[in-house]
């Protein structure tokens, strides 16, 4: 009879030792590897560059809190209903991480990775933009088409940034200066620039949104980014539980909102 097995490339563990990624946890990896170092690693089972662990834990600060998000919100308010489940409140809060808040670095990456994946291969021999003016040309085309069809280009506007995002400019400055730098922010970029001329309007490229860009370009894989600004979210989501021990508003929130019902009956 064959013996079953379950493949992994991760961890293990022994009575006398832990591995984790090939190398000894407690002789190799600890404190000579960085959280950031680590998450990177697990995630794409190497071991990033200097440049690459730059801008992942970039990303990381970047989307690690925002104040009093949805997400943030709900893990307070989940953290009054049950303090004796800080897991349940921090679970709580994760979970809205979706297409408006958090998910939207996801979502803006696949974005741009299907553009470039589409423009590349509609006809033999099909290149990538290689200047400015080509990039703003596929980006023009891509957003009056999106336009046309009642739809958006996700990362460009933001509910609290209405001018800039200051987590833009610096996250783009950062590629640039490491080195990293690639299609994806250069595609995201040029819809910035030309938004005004196609939507009539500026929209700021929200940071969610070039955190995508930048991931993409740092080449993780496109269906764990969403875990990527959950795992910075995690922190932030954990720094407000710890205010809600201290310094609680939990149920002010809940008494504001109970206290201010605009009740209306539906007719009998």
């Amino acid at each position: 009879m064959t013996k079953q097995t379950y493949t992994t490339g991760l961890g293990t563990s022994n009575a006398d030792s832990i591995t984790l990624l090939g190398h000894d946890l407690a002789s190799e990896l600890l404190g000579k590897t960085s959280f950031g170092e680590l998450a990177f690693w697990l995630i794409t089972k190497k071991r990033p560059s200097k440049s690459e662990l730059v801008m992942f834990e970039a990303v990381l600060t970047a989307l690690a809190d925002h104040g009093f998000t949805p997400t943030a919100i709900a893990a307070r308010l989940t953290y009054t209903s049950a303090p004796d489940s800080l897991q349940g409140a921090l679970a709580a809060g994760l979970l809205g991480g979706g297409s408006r808040f958090l998910g939207v670095t996801e979502d803006c990456a696949k974005f741009l990775a299907d553009t470039l994946h589409a423009h590349t291969s509609k006809e033999p021999g099909a290149r990538l933009p290689t200047n400015e003016v080509g990039w703003d040309e596929l980006a023009a085309s891509v957003m009056a088409a999106r336009k046309q069809e009642g739809k958006f280009v996700p990362g460009l506007g933001h509910p609290v940034h209405k001018v800039q995002d200051p987590r833009t400019p610096v996250l783009f400055a950062l590629s640039r200066e490491h080195g990293t730098y690639g299609p994806h922010l250069a595609l995201f970029e040029a819809f910035g620039r030309v938004a005004p001329r196609v939507l009539g309007k500026a929209l700021p490229l929200n940071g969610a949104g070039v955190c995508g860009a930048v991931l993409a370009d740092l080449g993780l894989p496109m269906g764990v980014l969403r875990g990527v600004a959950l795992l910075a979210r995690c922190a932030g989501l954990l720094g407000h539980l710890v205010e809600e021990q201290t310094d609680p508003i939990g149920i002010d929130v809940y008494m504001n909102v109970d206290r201010n019902i605009d009740y209306q009956p539906p007719p009998r």
